[in-house]
C-alpha cells in the first residue's frame, strides 16, 4: 500500500489544512492508500521545522525513514527536491490551504503533477527579505519595504503566471504553488 505525506499547517489529520512549504511545514499528515481508498492516516510533527539549516534534507530523510512513497506540498527548495528524488521519493506539487482530503482526492485522481524541478528557492520560509520586492516585506530595521519591484530572477521560457497572484507557476501546474488556487 502506498505512502503519501502531505505538508500541513495542523495535526489535524486528514481535515489538516495544507502548507506551501516541505521543509518547514509544521506538520505531515501520511495517508497510506488501498487502492483509491485512503486506509490509514497519521499526524506527524516535522522534525526538521525548527532546524537551524537543512531542514529540506532533513524532511526528506523522515520521510524515508517513514516509507513514504510520494509527498504533497506547495513548494520545494533545492536541496529538499534533490534528497526527495535521490531517495526514489515521488514529488507532487498541490493546491495550499485546502484539507489534506483534498489534496489526496488529487492525487488518487491523477489531477496533481509530479515535478521534475524545484519550486522554490533555497531557504524558503524564514527571515525577512529587504523590501525589494512588491513592498510587502520588512525592510532591514523591521520598516516596510521599499517596493521597487525590481525583479529578482530571470523569466524563464514559456513561464505562467497565477491569475490571483502573480506568481510564476511551475510548467504543467494546475495549482499555483504560491497561493494554491486552480490556474484553469
Amino acid at each position: 500500500m502506498p505512502k503519501i505525506a502531505v505538508s500541513s499547517q495542523t495535526p489535524n489529520g486528514i481535515d489538516a489544512i495544507t502548507d506551501a512549504r516541505f521543509g518547514r511545514c509544521p506538520f505531515f499528515i501520511i495517508v497510506e492508500l488501498d487502492g483509491k481508498k485512503i486506509k490509514n492516516v497519521q499526524s506527524v510533527e516535522n522534525p526538521a521545522v525548527s532546524a537551524f539549516g537543512g531542514a529540506g534534507i532533513q524532511a526528506a530523510q523522515f520521510m524515508a525513514n517513514n516509507k513514504v512513497n510520494a509527498v504533497i506540498s506547495g513548494n520545494y527548495g533545492p536541496n529538499a527536491f534533490n534528497a526527495l528524488k535521490s531517495l526514489g521519493i515521488q514529488v507532487y506539487t498541490g493546491p495550499v490551504g485546502v484539507t489534506v482530503r483534498e489534496a489526496v482526492e488529487e492525487y488518487i485522481s491523477g489531477r496533481l503533477t509530479e515535478i521534475s524541478t524545484a519550486t522554490g528557492p533555497a531557504h524558503m520560509g524564514i527571515g525577512r527579505g529587504i523590501g525589494m520586492g512588491r513592498g510587502i516585506g520588512m525592510g532591514r530595521c523591521g520598516g516596510p519595504g521599499r517596493g521597487f519591484g525590481v525583479p529578482v530572477s530571470p523569466v524563464s521560457e514559456g513561464a505562467r503566471y497565477c491569475p490571483y497572484c502573480g506568481a510564476q507557476t511551475v510548467p504543467g501546474a494546475r495549482f499555483c504553488s504560491q497561493c494554491g488556487k486552480p490556474l484553469e
